[in-house]
């Protein structure tokens, strides 16, 4: 393709150059370019692209798109100037790959919590239906029997494109994807056109970033207002106050799904314990059984969410219910870890204050023992949630052992600092755990689970929060290998 061809209607503000030259591929990261490549220049939150055209160019970039003409050597290669040079990536890059969301349906699910649940039942009701689904996700980019590690929730656009474009020549008939709010706001799925997208839920996180819930809102609600096809479809939580409003706005075939009061899609005769779910689900298409080995309340909206996508792609009731069914676990979400001392021990991924009291409070009301709760909160990353989480796992478990996450370039000790004043807040003391209600500090985490099932006896849940399906902790630069399942399982057998 011709840097012509590819820069055609991008809304170039100046072109220096010979723009027939020939684009072989694209890239943002210097090391990656090779000849011919089209390096395009993306201002970081550590880094600045612009900072490595001599090595783009050194390696053999045929052509960059930059921010700042200034930055570059004049007419030594082609360089085009744009306003924002990752929207331009993202639109560049969906050219260069054909577009490969218009083969596909490719179908989007946000919300703060939820998400990674909802693309597993999703892609397996798909599959029961007779299609072949791929997924984009937080754990992983799937297709079969293929998997590739995720490192974003969404990735950045050239990926992104790049991964659908595999699909799609694989064969795949679905994309599904998990889309956060750093995507939508940078821009990284513009290019991508979605036949559906999924609300679950919005509850304070990633403050850091969007300053308020307003402009946290207002990112998730551009999947719905710009990015879905006129024919495509919503499922949205009327549940939640925000996906009211997105409700109320749309004009499109919607699927509205709520516990709580009369909607398209909604449950009845719910049955929660720590073995599973049962309930009947009423729908336009008529009544379903659920009958699901997923934990709590919360998952019984994520199994709402994915009936609405199935019934909107016309799947039968049956194939719906069966599909829910063969979800078994999804990894490190309430992910049970067996063990002969008859503790329900839990790894799970809630890493913000609402995810935390709604796995604690679905325990709360399975539990016939006591439940302890180990978490911590990761470094450089929203720190108002950090002592409201604290005050939830007081209020909510019968001890608390809080410990490191992934603390980065902070100080751990710090971070803890601020969870315990809210387990303070609500007159807590630290105590030894034998029995009576309280907490501790143990900020090596490993030390913290083997402390845990210590003090688990038989009846007891304990609940390790934070990581999930993480098999890493990053402390200070360095990433090293560490995977809560496995620590527990180290533990239990020190511990025989």
């Amino acid at each position: 393709m011709t840097l012509r061809e590819l820069i055609s209607g991008l809304g170039v503000k100046e072109i220096q150059g010979d723009n027939s030259i020939e684009i072989t591929d694209i890239a943002y990261h210097s090391q990656k370019v090779v000849k011919g490549t089209l390096f395009v220049a993306i201002r970081g939150l550590k880094a600045d692209g612009h900072d490595f055209i001599p090595e783009a160019m050194k390696r053999g970039a045929g052509a960059v798109v930059v921010e700042d003409m200034g930055r570059c050597t004049p007419g030594r290669i082609p360089t085009i100037a744009v306003s924002n040079s990752r929207r331009a990536l993202a639109q560049l890059s969906a050219r260069f790959f054909g577009y490969p969301s218009g083969a596909l349906k490719l179908i989007g699910v946000t919300g703060t919590n939820g998400k990674t649940t909802t693309t597993f039942l999703i892609e397996s009701i798909l599959k029961e239906g007779g299609f072949n689904p791929g997924v984009v996700g937080t754990i992983n980019y799937r297709l079969g029997e293929k998997e590739t590690v995720a490192m974003h929730t969404t990735p950045e656009s050239l990926d992104l494109q790049r991964i659908l474009s595999q699909m799609k020549e694989s064969g795949a008939t679905h994309a599904v994807m998990e889309v956060s709010s750093h995507a939508l706001d940078q821009g990284r799925v513009e290019g991508c056109r979605f036949e559906g997208a999924v609300f679950t839920n919005l509850t304070p996180e990633h403050l850091d970033y969007h300053g308020d819930m307003s402009g946290y809102f207002k990112s998730k609600e551009k999947l719905f207002t710009s990015l879905i096809r006129p024919e495509g479809f919503a499922v949205i939580n009327c549940d939640d106050e925000w996906g009211e409003v997105i409700s109320r706005n749309l004009a499109m075939n919607r699927f509205r799904y709520s516990l709580k009061k009369q909607a398209e899609i909604r449950a009845e005769e719910e049955v929660f314990s720590l073995n599973g779910i049962g309930a009947k689900v009423c729908t336009p298409a008529g009544v379903l059984t659920v009958a699901s080995p997923l934990v709590g309340e919360f998952n019984l909206y994520n199994i709402l969410a994915a009936v609405g996508v199935g019934i909107a792609q016309g799947i039968a009731l049956n194939l719906v219910e069966s599909g829910i069914a063969k979800v078994r676990n999804v990894p490190g979400r309430l992910e049970q870890v067996n063990n002969d001392r008859g503790i329900t021990i839990l790894v799970d991924y809630a890493h913000t204050s609402d995810a935390l009291e709604q796995v604690l409070l679905a325990l709360r009301g399975l539990s016939k023992g006591r439940i302890i709760t180990i978490f911590g909160c990761g470094g450089d990353r929203d720190k108002t949630k950090r002592p409201r989480m604290g005050e939830i796992s007081g209020e909510y478990s019968d001890f608390t052992i809080i410990t490191s996450d992934n603390p980065r370039s902070e100080d751990p000790l710090v971070i803890i600092g601020e969870i315990e004043e809210g387990i303070k807040g609500l007159g807590m003391q630290r105590s030894r755990g034998s029995g009576e209600r309280g907490y501790l500090v143990v900020p090596d985490r490993r030390e913290a689970i083997v402390t845990g099932i210590q003090l688990s006896k038989k009846g007891d849940v304990l609940l390790i929060a934070g990581k999930g399906h993480e098999n890493y902790q990053i402390i200070g630069e360095r990433r090293t290998h560490f995977d809560d399942r496995e620590e527990v399982v180290k533990a239990l057998k020190a511990l025989v």
